[in-house]
């Protein structure tokens, strides 16, 4: 079942709702004019009380009718005036604290944008949404509401008291005292709500991922007859949702019934007691009339700390959880530093693994002709350099030959969440791809091809050892400048809710040229046929179309921005024979001028690289062309034959 990571320490609501500051200084301006204004307006309307009482104790005990007139045109002005203020304060704060708000949201937007990969793994899609809807919506609500008239409802209550103790300090005393149970009562329940909304929020967002996760996987869903499970897990989740609001509404019901009832019965002793005193004359008829209207007119602002005091710590609940992900730290567009640095395991420890992937920067560099470099990459490629390693076993090109390329050294690779004594998933792999050169990487499932495609494009940072492309540490680039020459295909394609044209120019085009250019390497010519080209909305993770299409399409993104360095992860698993091998025919054209990493699985594949590296057990322990590996290496020939594996397996990630 999804659940958030564990929360962290708990901190008192106001150092919590106080990070907020840096967001709301930009409106403070507007958001103190309201509460000023909200304060004037709650002072208008302890006014009313001593209009009262100059007109009970004045034109009515005098039968003043004229009087009596006046005092009621003054009561009509200071209605009007308090309805006014309060309205232009709702007027003052709607417009800034949607702008608060639309600000958070891109904050938290962009700031997942940058985070490791590895964050991405450990946390459910819809904890990180709810986060983004639900939590946000109730900051807003806590900055146009609650932090407002908890300030406001406290200066009401003090000059309400304040003016209750002059007209009569008996009275007064009366009154005040239920504070010291109620203040109590507002100690405990905020330590008992503060659990209850970080529950209820926590378990949004996992019934959250159950709904999104319900969505895309409905074909599994329904392919399998998985609905009524589903359906159980969905209403097991809101059931629990259901019992923590229960448990909420309750310790609220709790709450009110202390604070309300209280100050009623201070407010009938009140009463009582005023009557008394104005039969034996020692009270005026107009004190005790404007003595309880103060009250009555204090009832709201007393009885309302129990629901702003929830929204507050709702509020700062929802805050919690927004820092936790912006808190995270994000990969760094800088270049990580030195080689030595970047290789030490120390190093690797403390770094966030892996991000999502960037858009390529646009290239101005033009390719040249297609066909023009193709003989002189193939006699590359049958006449390394000195040390280069060609042969079957484990010699690798980590000679004194050109450094030119994508150069794997002394690599290894355990993921930031992995037990300490656990085995690596790449271990000290030596690996060298000459410039222009396609080198194949075969292995059984779960030997960390996958795994070592991604740290190409810095997907995971390496834990010991170097990468470099054209004898630059790729630590000592800037993630921007790397994935500028680096593009990726991966072998599970992802598409975006756009345009089939939107989608593959994500890759670093800019024309249609360039467009046209990567669709036909990729044999995607089938978007023309779509009903609005290459405008036509593919839909959510592209599944209006085939597996077969979406690759095509993911295969034409990568090659669109005529990148230095391809890294293709089985890019045409999802092609049937004649589609293969027209792409492979294009393909064979874009490697030409391109220097290549590609995982494959099949011949065919394999048969459009230059020389093959096998991966097994998270070692290079061969590398050689196809014929070689399949004449000199045993565990090569069984991988290419289709043969069911007999070899131990280990778990890819």
């Amino acid at each position: 079942m999804p659940t958030t990571p564990s929360p962290p320490e708990s901190r008192s609501v106001v150092r919590t709702l106080l990070r907020l500051w840096p967001y709301v200084r930009p409106v403070r301006a507007r958001l103190f004019s309201a509460a000023f204004i909200a304060i004037v307006a709650s002072c208008i309307g302890l006014v009313i009380p001593l209009v009262l009482k100059w007109m009970v104790d004045g034109p009515i005990a005098d039968r003043d009718p004229a009087g009596v007139w006046l005092g009621a045109l003054y009561l009509l002005l200071l209605g009007l005036a308090e309805a006014l203020l309060f309205g232009f304060r709702r007027w003052l704060v709607a417009r800034p604290l949607s702008h608060v708000e639309a600000e958070m949201r891109a904050g938290l937007y962009r700031h997942l944008q940058r985070l490791p990969v590895a964050f991405h793994d450990r946390w459910p899609s819809g904890q990180l949404l709810s986060r983004a809807t639900t939590d946000l919506m109730l900051l807003r609500m806590f900055l146009a509401f609650p932090l407002t008239f908890l300030l406001v409802n406290g200066v009401t209550i003090l000059v309400g008291v304040i003016i209750m103790l002059v007209q009569d300090w008996t009275l007064g005393l009366v009154i005040l005292v239920p504070a010291v149970p109620v203040l109590i009562t507002c100690v405990v329940f905020e330590k008992r709500y503060s659990g209850a909304a970080r529950l209820a929020q926590d378990q949004v967002g996992d019934l959250t991922t159950v709904v999104e996760e319900s969505v895309l996987g409905i074909r599994i869903i329904k392919g399998f007859g998985r609905h009524r499970s589903q359906a159980r897990a969905f209403r097991e989740l809101s059931g629990k949702l259901r019992g923590t609001e229960l448990h909420k509404a309750r310790l609220l019901a709790t709450i009110l019934g202390v604070i309300v009832t209280l100050p009623e019965l201070a407010i009938g002793a009140a009463l009582v007691l005023g009557a008394v005193r104005v039969a034996d004359g020692s009270l005026s008829a107009g004190t005790l009339v404007a003595f309880l209207s103060t009250a009555l007119a204090l009832r709201w602002p007393v009885d309302s700390i129990g629901f702003l005091l929830a929204m507050s710590q709702e509020a700062a609940t929802a805050t919690e959880r927004y820092f936790e992900v912006m808190d995270a730290e994000p990969e760094s567009s800088a270049a990580a530093g030195s080689a030595g640095a970047a290789g030490s395991a120390g190093a690797a420890g403390s770094r966030a693994a892996g991000a999502m992937g960037v858009p390529p920067l646009e290239r101005s560099r033009e390719w040249g002709r297609v066909g023009a470099a193709a003989p002189r990459k193939r006699r590359a490629a049958q006449h390394p350099p000195t040390g280069a390693g060609t042969g079957t076993g484990t010699g690798t090109g980590t000679g004194t030959g050109t450094i030119e390329g994508l150069r794997f050294e002394n690599v290894t690779f355990r993921y930031p969440d992995a037990p300490d004594d656990s085995p690596p998933v790449l271990h000290r792999v030596d690996l060298h791809i000459r410039p222009g050169e396609s080198l194949a990487l075969v292995g059984a499932t779960g030997s960390g091809k996958t795994t070592l495609t991604a740290l190409v494009p810095r997907l995971h940072e390496v834990t010991e050892g170097r990468i470099t492309l054209d004898g630059t540490d790729i630590t000592e680039m800037s993630r921007e400048e790397l994935r500028s020459r680096v593009a990726v295909a991966f072998e599970e394609p992802t598409l975006f809710s756009a345009g089939v044209g939107e989608n593959v120019l994500m890759g670093g085009g800019t024309t249609d040229e360039d467009l046209h250019r990567a669709l036909a390497v990729a044999q995607a010519d089938f978007v023309h046929a779509l009903p609005q080209g290459t405008d036509t909305q593919v839909g959510e993770q592209g599944l209006s179309l085939s597996g077969g299409q979406r690759q095509r399409l993911a295969l034409a993104r990568a090659v669109v921005g005529r990148p230095d360095f391809l890294v293709l992860d089985d890019p045409l698993s999802a092609l049937d024979v004649h589609t293969e091998a027209a792409v492979e025919a294009a393909l064979r054209r874009v490697l030409a001028d391109t220097t290549a990493l590609i995982v494959a699985h099949r011949p065919s594949t394999v048969l459009l690289a230059d020389r093959v590296a096998l991966l097994s057990g998270g070692r290079i322990t061969a590398i050689g062309t196809h014929h070689e590996l399949l004449r000199d290496n045993p565990e090569y020939a069984h991988l290419m034959s289709g043969a069911p594996a007999g070899l131990q397996e280990e778990d890819e990630r």
